[in-house]
């Protein structure tokens, strides 16, 4: 049997694998989820998005299933409980970052629409190298932090871009482009 063609950063691991054959450029129009996948985008930061996988449990239990409303309402009592938590990134900037953008998140009517209206609603199809950051995800960026967000830098929301399906970027031999393709509404 053949084995699969992946993009070449999925290779490192099972994890890794597995995340990029069942979600990683999946159009995703859950306005909790798409939040839940920019918090956890900005703990990467600085860190391998591996780490991030597998602390993803521990940041949902932390962050009580990534429902904005539970987030909002953290107090600073909170925020030193999350920095004791072992399980999840200790950075208490990034800790009031998430909280922070809770309550952003909360200030808009229909996150899920606002985020795919950047793209027309239909992800960009890609060819060629991966870019780190675009001029989209630096009008992105610059829209939420307007809004309220931290730790959403161009970089950053290119990642959640990727992630979250908005542009693919499978590369052009690997196999799950053509099923992410798909998978855009029309």
């Amino acid at each position: 049997m053949k084995p699969l063609n992946r993009c070449s950063w999925a290779e490192s691991n099972a994890g890794m694998r597995d995340y990029h054959d069942t979600e990683w450029g999946v159009p995703e129009f859950d306005s909790r989820a798409l939040w839940e996948k920019l918090v956890l985008d900005g703990f990467q930061a600085g860190l391998s998005w591996n780490t991030i996988l597998k602390k993803r449990e521990a940041f949902r239990k932390a962050f009580r299933g990534f429902y904005p409303v539970a987030v909002a309402r953290f107090t600073a009592r909170d925020v030193d409980r999350l920095l004791q938590d072992a399980g999840i990134v200790r950075s208490r900037s990034k800790i009031e970052a998430a909280i922070g953008s809770a309550r952003a998140y909360l200030q808009m009517d229909d996150f899920s629409s606002w985020v795919w209206d950047f793209v027309d609603g239909k992800p960009i199809q890609t060819a060629g190298p991966r870019p780190v950051r675009t001029d989209l995800s630096e009008r992105i960026s610059k829209e939420l932090k307007q809004r309220g967000f931290k730790f959403v830098g161009p970089t950053i929301v290119y990642a959640w871009m990727q992630a979250v399906g908005m542009v693919n970027d499978h590369d052009e031999a690997c196999f799950r482009r053509p099923a992410v393709k798909k998978l855009a509404r029309r």
